[in-house]
């Protein structure tokens, strides 16, 4: 088959493939092959997840997300942002645009440095839960920012576990059978907020994760009475900004702001991917 040309982005480290597949570039039947193979670090491009870019008659485009274990996730604040940029450097929207995710309709807003994500609606918003893992009890909050997010507070954010602790609490019977992704959050005498999250589909730590800071900073703004901007610190050193209001005992108008950069654009040969 044809080389399919792709860009390689990254969000805040959180880095993605993301290809135009208006024309159906991506053979559908070797779709879970390529997602895991284009994925493999240091044997192909190497990724936390596979973004499709795909015709819509409602709004700009629709995507497709896939994490790199060839899972689907219904949203991605890192990766929505770098589809945002991608569609308007191709073309395919202006520097405003609605695209379709499986959380629903996503608004952005393309800066000269910056991504600006409407994100939907959080739901599901707790705090005060416990959960009994292999060798100690914790704490955490829980919600939902289009995809299932646990946010636990913890002392140092350097020495904290996040592998093993991260994945008890990804696969803990409190949230069977989905799961959730797990994040560590600590806040330094000077007030900043520092995040680490255990992924789930890339089931390990990533360095960025949008919806993870969105689930963080709605937390600590229940738990604490953080107010709107929440700017967080990620393990790749870039800021993410989450913005937010408050609606009685929720949030509204949750926007996401960070950057989006082209790290390359190329071509994906097939043998890059096969098994």
């Amino acid at each position: 088959m044809d080389p399919i040309p792709f860009f390689k982005m990254s969000g805040s480290g959180n880095d993605f493939i993301i290809i135009d597949n208006r024309e159906f570039r991506v053979p559908e039947a070797r779709l879970d092959e390529l997602v895991v193979g284009a994925c493999r670090r240091k044997m192909a491009v190497g990724a936390d997840g596979v973004i499709l870019i795909e015709s819509s008659d409602r709004v700009d485009f629709k995507w497709r997300f896939f994490n790199a274990d060839g899972s689907v996730a219904e949203m991605c604040g890192n990766g929505a942002r770098c589809a945002a940029r991608f569609a308007f450097l191709h073309g395919i929207a202006g520097r405003q645009m609605a695209f379709d995710t499986l959380a629903g309709t996503i608004e952005a807003d393309v800066g000269p440095r910056l991504v600006k994500l409407r994100m939907t609606d959080p739901f599901d918003l707790k705090t005060g839960i416990e959960l009994d893992l292999d060798e100690t009890r914790v704490g955490v909050g829980i919600v939902n920012t289009g995809v299932p997010h646990a946010v636990m507070m913890v002392d140092d954010i350097e020495t904290v576990d996040v592998i093993a602790i991260g994945r008890q609490i990804r696969r803990h019977a409190y949230f069977a059978p989905a799961g959730t992704n797990a994040n560590f959050v600590a806040v330094d005498p000077a007030g900043r907020i520092f995040i680490r999250t255990y992924e789930r589909g890339v089931e390990d730590e990533t360095l960025a994760c949008g919806t993870g800071n969105v689930a963080a900073a709605l937390v600590l703004a229940r738990e604490r009475g953080l107010a709107s901007p929440v700017t967080l610190t990620t393990r790749s050193g870039s800021d993410l900004i989450v913005h937010f209001s408050p609606r009685d005992d929720d949030f509204g108008d949750v926007f996401l702001e960070g950057d989006a950069r082209v790290i390359y654009r190329g071509e994906l040969w097939e043998e890059a991917w096969q098994r």
